[in-house]
């Protein structure tokens, strides 16, 4: 199961938001009702060793006024604008590496709410080529990240290791081999020029249509990829955003940031 950090900022804005807003409403009128009475009691002035004068927020008051505006800032941030996420596998090779931290636009598909992913305003559609995040359709709890192949109402086919979109054969060009045995090919997908990883040898044919609000996803790897041929289809509300930029990768803890990866993701 994933860590969900974008549930942990949402419960912990509503703790502090709820604090600071009992300080407004609550306490803070309650201590300044006590001090002015106490004033008015003493003649207008509060002996030294007075603990009213002392008197301070409580201490849930005090961090929620501190940590709120944080957080708040960092949740709408995250959840509207821009995400980062960390390539936890080879499954998009060569295009995105394992530990490329990438950037992921929140807002191109449309803007969502927090943890429920409820979309409350339309605005671009995936297009195929694009390099999408999702809610993996089995466990909603993980994020993939895969090329969008086919589009609603697309019929894909594959056969020899060639993919047609609506029975047209989409373009290829040789580029040559890798050092890990792997042949890389050019591959045109609708507006996008990317490249694409296969192993030597024939692969399994097969062919499917894609039904409405659903996307077909095929990592890069195409060999080396667990992906919509094997789960199926990626419903449109399991979206999360287009990764739209690589900005470091760091193979671990022990080693350090390389930023010569650094550009947009094609």
């Amino acid at each position: 199961m994933g860590f969900d950090f974008e549930l942990v900022l949402v419960i912990g804005c509503l703790i502090t938001g709820l604090g600071w807003a009992i300080e407004l409403i609550w306490w803070k009128p309650k201590r300044l009702r006590r001090l002015n009475e106490a004033v008015a009691t003493a003649g207008g002035q509060l002996p030294e060793n007075s603990p009213l004068a002392e008197a301070k927020e409580p201490l849930l008051a005090e961090y929620s006024r501190s940590f709120f505006p944080i957080l708040a800032v960092v949740l709408i941030f995250r959840s509207f604008f821009f995400e980062p996420y960390q390539i936890p596998s080879g499954s998009m090779l060569p295009t995105l590496k394992v530990g490329d931290f990438i950037i992921v636009n929140k807002y191109t598909y449309g803007l969502r709410l927090p943890v429920t992913g409820t979309k409350v305003l339309s605005l671009n559609e995936p297009q195929r080529g694009d390099v999408m995040v999702f809610k993996f359709p089995r466990d909603e709890s993980i994020k993939f990240i895969k090329r969008v192949i086919g589009v609603p109402g697309d019929k894909v086919t594959y056969i020899n290791k060639q993919l047609f979109i609506n029975d047209k054969p989409v373009p290829q060009e040789y580029v040559g081999m890798d050092i890990t045995g792997h042949i890389i090919m050019r591959e045109t997908l609708g507006e996008t020029n990317h490249l694409l990883w296969n192993k030597p040898g024939q692969g399994l044919n097969w062919t499917t249509e894609v039904p409405a609000d659903s996307y077909f996803m095929i990592g890069d790897n195409r060999d080396g990829s667990n992906d919509s041929r094997s789960w199926g289809m990626v419903k449109e509300e399991l979206i999360v955003g287009k990764a739209v930029a690589v900005w470091m990768h760091w193979d671990n803890f022990f080693s350090l940031p390389n930023f010569s990866t650094v550009g947009g993701i094609e």
